[in-house]
């Protein structure tokens, strides 16, 4: 039981890993996509505020997610905190769909000499994804079921 017990922890460890570099990725989108509330040129970019009622929400459940992790890769066991973790999971890559979306209207309506710069945070935005989606991939490979569309929470933010 004991080497399981470690190995059961640095799976969780992976996790973790997967899900702060998911973290950090979106707080480069979040840093880059406020930045641009106060350059006078992009204050009122189209796409932005709509984006960012999205980003707030996916943020939480990531910070969510990696609060859970942390506890598990900790040697703490409770289906509870499994559950949290990948509804909060599920609930950030259904907000991604959004923030995506609302990336492809600024840069739609962003002047030339600011398309690169939201390039660069759509290039972030995939790498949060991207990360997200290697954790769940590693949650299967645990034997770990994530929740289907009915059973996760309403998207809103307070996590409840």
């Amino acid at each position: 039981m004991y080497p399981y017990y470690w190995y059961r922890v640095n799976q969780w460890r992976q996790v973790l890993s997967l899900l702060q570099q998911s973290l950090y990725a979106e707080e480069m989108v979040c840093s880059m996509s406020t930045q641009l509330f106060h350059i006078p040129k992009t204050k009122d970019l189209k796409g932005n505020r709509e984006m960012h009622n999205h980003l707030v929400p996916a943020s939480y459940h990531r910070v969510t997610a990696v609060g859970s992790a942390h506890r598990l890769s900790n040697g703490e066991e409770h289906e509870t905190i499994v559950k949290t973790m990948t509804t909060c999971i599920m609930n950030a890559e259904n907000q991604d769909k959004k923030v995506r979306d609302g990336l492809k209207i600024m840069e739609e309506n962003a002047s030339p000499e600011y398309k690169t710069f939201i390039k660069l945070i759509i290039q972030w935005q995939k790498q949060a994804e991207s990360y997200l989606s290697q954790a769940k991939a590693a949650l299967k490979s645990m034997g770990i079921s994530l929740p289907s569309g009915s059973e996760q929470q309403s998207g809103e933010y307070n996590g409840y």
